[in-house]
């Protein structure tokens, strides 16, 4: 007790590298993102961190701004702060593969929301097709049968996987797909759809948006057009936080279980951090849909 306080007057603060060499254990987790503006990605460093503090964990959070080198390098600073585990949300499906050797199996690692396209760690994330099939089986009560396209690139598995969601189900449901916009997850990317679709010529029954901040932005470009949603046409999205809910008309979305996925992603990462091997596992969450006054619906 008396080297405690002496310590303590000293001002004497624990080197938590040395602690980490010594105790075989930093209690230090690593979490990368592509952009930390994207509201649902804020959710999930929330709920990730709120799993991590429970079991006693801290969390270093670092945004990769989308580009690979800087996932790369702030991966290399991870190891080099001798983190227990990293949980990452890939920039590139592609290139974040390249990125992830970095850790050299050194490091447990899980992926959320977004997987490379390689398999590499765990992946914990949303059903995409089993979303946006709820959103068109919800689209065709509604008598809808020409379907707009705003989404995003090939860069991310979400992006992929749901542009071959739409186009399937499109087929599925007898509908027409009329027109595609594909770019990024943004509000912006959203107004540049909408201008896309505008220059068909005319206004498809439904625009299905690959994520709330899209459908926001190709509503609010058909209101500077003086198009009306839901009159003229209705629109969903895809994420199921506080904007769908607060943007007017509110959004008919995919929620994503983000506590779900938050509590599987952590238990994923503390199973590898114990040294457990085995396959690479990927866990697919069901999503549910709400609906809002963007189909048309006044529930």
């Amino acid at each position: 007790m008396r080297v405690r306080a002496i310590a303590a007057e000293m001002g004497y603060r624990v080197d938590p590298v040395a602690r980490a060499l010594r105790e075989g254990s930093s209690r230090l987790v690593g979490m990368i993102v592509p952009v930390i503006g994207i509201p649902f990605f804020a959710r999930l460093v929330d709920a990730v961190e709120e799993e991590l503090n429970r079991a006693g964990f801290e969390l270093l959070l670092a945004d990769s701004h989308g580009f690979v080198e800087e996932e790369t390098r702030r991966l290399q600073v991870f190891r080099d702060r001798r983190v227990d585990g990293v949980v990452l949300i890939p920039s590139d499906r592609r290139g974040s593969a390249t990125a992830l050797r970095v850790l050299n199996d050194e490091i447990a690692t899980v992926q959320v929301d977004r997987a490379t396209s390689k398999t590499l760690a765990d992946f914990v994330g949303v059903d995409n097709e089993v979303g946006l099939r709820l959103v068109f089986e919800h689209l065709r009560e509604r008598g809808v049968t020409t379907i707009g396209y705003a989404g995003t690139d090939d860069a991310s598995s979400n992006g992929v996987e749901r542009w071959q969601a739409v186009q399937t189900l499109t087929a599925e449901h007898g509908m027409t797909l009329v027109s595609a916009f594909r770019s990024e997850f943004s509000v912006a990317s959203g107004v540049a759809a909408a201008d896309t679709i505008l220059g068909t010529g005319s206004l498809p029954d439904a625009i299905v948006a690959g994520s709330d901040q899209i459908a926001v932005g190709v509503i609010s470009r058909l209101r500077e057009h003086g198009y009306d949603v839901p009159r003229d046409t209705l629109v969903t999205g895809f994420d199921g936080g506080e904007l769908a809910d607060i943007f007017w008309p509110s959004l008919t979305t995919v929620v994503q279980p983000i506590a779900t996925i938050a509590a599987d992603a952590v238990a994923f990462l503390r199973a590898r951090m114990e040294h457990e091997s085995g396959a690479y596992r990927t866990n697919k969450l069901a999503p549910e849909l709400r609906i809002g006054r963007s189909t048309g619906m006044t529930t």
